[in-house]
């Protein structure tokens, strides 16, 4: 009999929810972490998570939920981290550099660590140790709660290994995803982080009443943003009408499912920052990430003006009008 492939998720969020679903439905052990004690009694008794995508249903012969993150890791080969990326140093607080060994870490995050301003991918290498090789990132168009309804889904796997994204790809196809591996990881990481902030940007605008139109051209002009700070930070030659790229750009800036489309959305509508996040009750990781990348971008001096008017919004108490109106008169 084969034996079972053994993965860690950690994070109890709908992402990491919905990464469950698949994993577990193509028979992998699913060990999984979440930090709340009763939510993990409640995956036990009723198998759902009671606060994101709770009509999901888990076959408990292949999830063993716990809030116990070394054990959780411990008999993995891969181990997916799917925490929101500002509470990701106190998630893994606990957990040594030899207890990632021997094992592949998958950031299934869209975010930067906060003050650090450095990729999920770099934070596991400078402070675990984990080989940039041993790695991999799981980029779009995909959203939880479409997985959870079973509509076709596409996901990309970066890696500088590329048989090791194929197998993780493997891993995850099934009848309603498709997955494919990438060699441009540090391109597919930047870009899942950028492109929260132009959905941001696309929910202020939304908010402000702006229509159709002018969030198709602030989309247009947000590529060649993206195009000139990857070009600026990490130079290769990459086809940003993939998937990977243009795709998780869209679906981000444009669904109703987008958690940092929505965050902004309020934010045009006259939410404060903390009014937004409290509503909310979940992470828009661009919030996060725009501060990263203006810090960044002190060195790097690229020309990236929808970003600016984000961290301007959020951070500097600039109107959101005043922002998106100078934006209005900068597209073309």
């Amino acid at each position: 009999m084969q034996e079972k492939t053994k993965i860690a998720v950690l994070g109890g969020g709908s992402w990491a929810t919905a990464l469950v679903k698949i994993l577990s439905e193509n028979k992998a052990e699913v060990r999984w972490w979440l930090r709340n004690t009763e939510d993990v009694q409640h995956l036990q008794q009723f198998g759902h998570n009671p606060r994101y995508i709770s009509g999901v249903k888990f076959d408990l012969n292949y999830v063993l939920p716990s809030n116990n993150i070394q054990a959780t890791i411990q008999e993995a080969d891969w181990v997916i981290v799917a925490v929101p990326a500002a509470f990701i140093q106190q998630a893994l607080s606990l957990l040594s550099a030899e207890a990632f060994q021997g094992k592949t870490l998958v950031s299934a995050v869209k975010g930067m660590i906060p003050g650090q301003n450095v990729l999920i991918t770099d934070f596991l290498k400078n402070h675990f140790g984990v080989p940039a090789e041993h790695q991999c990132v799981i980029a779009g168009p995909c959203h939880a709660e479409e997985v959870a309804l079973e509509k076709q889904s596409y996901l990309t796997i970066g890696s500088h290994d590329i048989d090791r994204a194929e197998a993780f790809c493997q891993l995850l196809r099934n009848r309603y995803v498709k997955a494919n591996p990438l060699d441009d990881i540090d391109g597919v990481e930047y870009c899942a982080v950028l492109k929260n902030i132009i959905a941001l940007a696309c929910g202020i605008a939304h908010g402000l009443n702006y229509g159709d139109n002018f969030q198709a051209v602030m989309v247009s002009n947000a590529m060649e943003e993206i195009e000139r700070f990857l070009h600026a930070i990490m130079p290769l030659p990459r086809k940003l009408t993939g998937s990977a790229y243009l795709g998780d750009l869209l679906v981000t800036a444009y669904s109703q499912f987008s958690r940092n489309r929505t965050f902004g959305n309020m934010i045009g509508r006259g939410y404060t920052v903390k009014s937004a996040q409290f509503e909310m009750n979940m992470v828009a990781e661009g919030y996060y990430a725009v501060q990263s990348i203006h810090e960044l971008n002190k060195r790097l001096n690229v020309e990236m003006p929808i970003v600016s008017a984000v961290y301007r919004i959020l951070y500097e108490g600039v109107g959101p009008g005043v922002e998106i109106d100078i934006l209005k008169d900068q597209f073309k």
